[in-house]
């Protein structure tokens, strides 16, 4: 068995799935069940007993403990965080709650269940942890993409908070001798996105008849990953990879947001048209940028490749038109998980931002 954590969130969920898929073992699938957490996308596996799931929060390291010393699992694979850099800039507490004493807190739990293992499972357990390129701050145009050894720059309470967890995670390894990996990730985007993050944002607010809102001048360059592609990166860094490393997980797909934005609107022209005519490009709405906003993210993936023989499956054409496929296909997820906390949430972060 593998311990999961944040396993019903947009990527956590995503890798339970194409795990469970492609294997026989079983999976512990810890998650808080915050907004972004959602047992919908795991309704495929009702009734699969090789899918465990508990609720709880990773703050908790008596629970964590217990599940580990009864459940035995081999491994951890830790997702489980605040993700969302305008939630971070609201409040920020969550994120240091969460991302920091959280990752702290299981650790620990982690770490007094491997001190008690025999020498041979404790020689094969494994502590991966799933982090983001964030990290490594912003990007000029001309910049070469980030590597593992780029300096650590965080410029968003989010980001700073994952820079730090990844700190401990490596401290872990090197004073504790823990068996641990870590891979920072660049923007993921497919099935089961929650939609407060761009491409289902601008999904859901085209179908709505909604202004599609872009912040500054749109010229905010990210490196898009397809979430498939990310779960076979974290399932051959979990087999494979070196103790004490880290992993930068990229799709070589560097596209500005508004390009993004012009990709997905015109995908919707041709896949579900307007009842009235036109594009949605119509919809396009400029607002205030968001403060301290990072220009651009690259993500230079060749030691995964090197070393791991890994690479992207999906092209950007291929995978967003498999996401949209996607969203077109099931109205009633995003209809559930638009929730009135969740439309609160619009109306603070977009509705009331300068235009």
């Amino acid at each position: 068995m593998i311990f999961v954590t944040g396993g019903a969130g947009f990527i956590g969920s995503n890798f339970v799935l194409d795990w469970l898929a492609q294997s026989d073992e079983a999976v512990l699938n810890y998650d808080k069940l915050t907004y972004a957490g959602n047992l919908q996308n795991l309704a495929s596996l009702q009734g699969d007993a090789r899918h465990v799931f508990v609720r709880g929060d990773i703050c908790d390291q008596a629970q964590v403990l217990a599940l580990f010393r009864q459940h035995q699992p081999r491994a951890v694979v830790h997702f489980a965080a605040e993700s969302h850099v305008d939630r971070s800039i609201h409040g920020p507490g969550e994120f240091i709650q969460t991302n920091i004493n959280g990752t702290f807190s299981l650790l620990e739990a982690a770490r007094a269940y491997w001190s008690e293992l025999a020498d041979g499972e404790k020689a094969a357990f494994r502590f991966l942890h799933v982090s983001t390129d964030e990290v490594y701050g912003t990007l000029g145009p001309d910049d070469a993409p980030f590597s593992e050894t780029t300096p650590y720059a965080p410029n968003s309470p989010y980001s700073a908070s994952k820079a730090a967890s990844d700190h401990l995670v490596r401290s872990y390894h090197h004073t504790y001798g823990f068996p641990t990996l870590t891979t920072n990730c660049s923007n993921n985007y497919g099935p089961y996105h929650f939609p407060e993050k761009l491409i289902p944002l601008i999904i859901a607010n085209a179908q709505a008849g909604k202004p599609l809102p872009i912040y500054g001048d749109g010229q905010q360059v990210r490196d898009w990953l397809f979430v498939s592609d990310h779960c076979t990166a974290i399932r051959r860094v979990l087999a494979e990879g070196r103790l004490g490393e880290t992993y930068n997980v990229g799709g070589w797909n560097e596209k500005a947001n508004l390009d993004v934005v012009h990709t997905l609107c015109d995908m919707l022209d041709t896949l579900k048209p307007k009842a009235g005519g036109g594009s949605y490009r119509d919809q396009i709405t400029y607002v205030k940028d968001r403060p301290g906003h990072d220009r651009r993210y690259a993500i230079d993936a060749r030691k995964l490749e090197r070393e791991l023989g890994w690479k992207p499956a999906e092209t950007f054409e291929t995978g967003i038109r498999k996401t949209v496929q996607w969203y077109l296909d099931n109205p009633q997820w995003v209809a559930d998980v638009q929730s009135g906390a969740y439309a609160n949430w619009v109306e603070t972060n977009y509705n009331n931002r300068e235009q």
